[in-house]
């Protein structure tokens, strides 16, 4: 075991929708690597719960087929997963009605000093079913946390009520409302870059910063999710939540310490500074699209509405935005924002540009001067480029030449990519909430995405249409080049 790694104390998590993708593709991969490092204790058990008639050999065999799919490539022997599913058990049951809920509660019979954490892989739709069960049956006291995935809500006055419901049954220090990119290597290190380097702090402000991006690319379609995302959407799906904590965690002021609230205190006037976008400037400062039929580098690939057989062509499968955060330190600073499916690549990036030199003192045989550019990459290959001016080598005059320092995680540490469900999943255990949103942070994110909501709504326009396998539709591109900018695309 790395001497890194610290033990967590005994546990039970209890998995709702523990035989769907989430379950079986995310959170039980996380914590099998997690017990194979030797962080999860003896005697902590991994319980799935779902509508299906299985035993606990049934589901172990699902388990360990989930597993096996994930660690391809891995070397990790089958003695470690027969280990990893002696802890997994699996109860039936439909949250919506009594059969099998006293099974569920008669695992507990005697355990109230131990971890508990129900985490809720469902839809929003059986959240608050489902806390209601538990405080009635009394398992909602002691040292219990639920977890609570997104979408919460569809906008502000849908969130509200799911937290007003949750929150009869568990108080806000045992709610843990997840976003798994707070999670990521490369999220974490924003916070040791900008606050444990001299080098950055002093330059992260609107006299040395000329823009920041913020991009979210899937190369897939809607698949499996066609369903959800005919009444969701990019802006509701990605941007509410994933997208804004990015941007948050760029933007926000020192905090006082690394405590939770002091973070998210942080994170909370952000999204409160953000200038409104609505139906006075929503066609200026926001672009929506929807993918049509292309090509991917498996070969063609439909268009949405092919794709989902119940789309609607209001639906949008491409954001961009352009944010501004409306205080001192930001002040002019464009943040640029984009997310879509069916796009060229498959990444997710921050690009912190700074601005340009006043003045060079070199010959215009020296080549073009470009600004510095900070990188942090947090998929698929985590890490940190510095892209820099320096003189290219040799005896042939001076002659310059941008170059990166390059970082990545996986080389210079020489240790796996860790999930971010992996930290994310024993924070939650130990009781950390830093990482996790606090129900006033969704609260500010819905108002201020709600009025775009409303000006798309009321628009007669629908979606621009961009090919699938490109980056996205053409008006993203004047968004961003109108202000004299480009959108970043590695050098490499």
């Amino acid at each position: 075991m790395s001497a890194q790694v610290q033990p967590v104390e005994v546990f039970d998590l209890v998995i709702f929708g523990g035989t769907g993708d989430l379950a079986l593709r995310k959170l039980l991969p996380a914590l099998f690597h997690r017990f194979a490092d030797g962080q999860i204790a003896p005697g902590s058990r991994v319980i799935g719960i779902a509508r299906d008639a299985l035993d606990d050999g049934d589901y172990r065999e699902r388990v360990r087929a989930a597993l096996e799919r994930s660690l391809t490539g891995e070397a990790h022997a089958a003695a470690d997963i027969n280990r990893f599913l002696e802890l997994v058990a699996y109860r039936a049951l439909d949250a919506t009605r009594d059969a099998g809920w006293s099974d569920l509660s008669a695992l507990f019979a005697g355990g109230s000093e131990r971890v508990r954490v129900f985490y809720l892989a469902t839809g929003a739709d059986v959240f608050i079913p489902i806390c209601e069960r538990l405080r009635a049956l009394g398992l909602t006291q002691g040292k219990v946390r639920v977890v609570i995935e997104k979408p919460i809500g569809s906008d502000l006055r849908t969130a509200a009520a799911i937290t007003d419901a949750v929150g009869r049954s568990f108080a806000e220090r045992q709610t843990f409302r997840i976003d798994h990119y707070l999670g990521k290597e490369t999220v974490q290190n924003l916070l040791a870059l900008r606050f444990g380097n001299a080098l950055f702090e002093p330059l992260w402000r609107a006299e040395h910063i000329d823009h920041v991006q913020i991009t979210v690319a899937e190369t897939i379609g809607v698949e499996r999710r066609a369903a959800y995302y005919a009444g969701a959407g990019a802006l509701r799906d990605m941007v509410q939540n994933h997208l804004l904590q990015l941007l948050c965690m760029v933007a926000m002021e020192p905090p006082a310490s690394l405590e939770p609230d002091a973070v998210r205190d942080e994170k909370l006037k952000v999204l409160r500074a953000l200038r409104p976008i609505d139906a006075h400037n929503a066609d200026q400062f926001s672009v929506r699209g929807q993918y049509r039929a292309g090509a991917s580098e498996n070969g063609p690939v439909p268009g949405y509405l092919e794709e989902s057989g119940r789309g609607d062509a209001h639906t949008d499968t491409f954001v961009a935005l352009k944010a501004e955060v409306a205080n001192w330190r930001w002040a002019g600073v464009p943040f640029y924002l984009r997310t879509g499916k069916r796009l060229a690549q498959r990444v997710s990036e921050i690009v912190i540009a700074f601005r340009a030199i006043p003045h060079s003192i070199f010959a215009s045989v020296a080549g073009p001067i470009a600004p510095n550019k900070l990188v942090l990459r947090l998929q698929p290959d985590e890490g940190v480029k510095l892209w820099l001016m320096i003189k290219y080598p040799g005896p042939g005059g001076l002659r310059l030449r941008r170059v990166p320092l390059d970082m990545s995680f996986a080389q210079a540490f020489g240790v796996r990519n860790s999930d971010a469900y992996e930290r994310l999943l024993m924070d939650v255990v130990r009781g950390n909430p830093t990482l996790f949103m606090r129900r006033d942070e969704v609260e500010a994110a819905w108002q201020w995405i709600d009025p775009i909501l409303a000006a798309w709504t009321a628009s007669d326009d629908l979606p621009k249409a961009y090919t699938a396998g490109t980056w996205g539709p053409s008006a993203a591109v004047a968004l961003i080049e109108r202000d004299g900018r480009t959108w970043h695309e590695d050098e490499d």
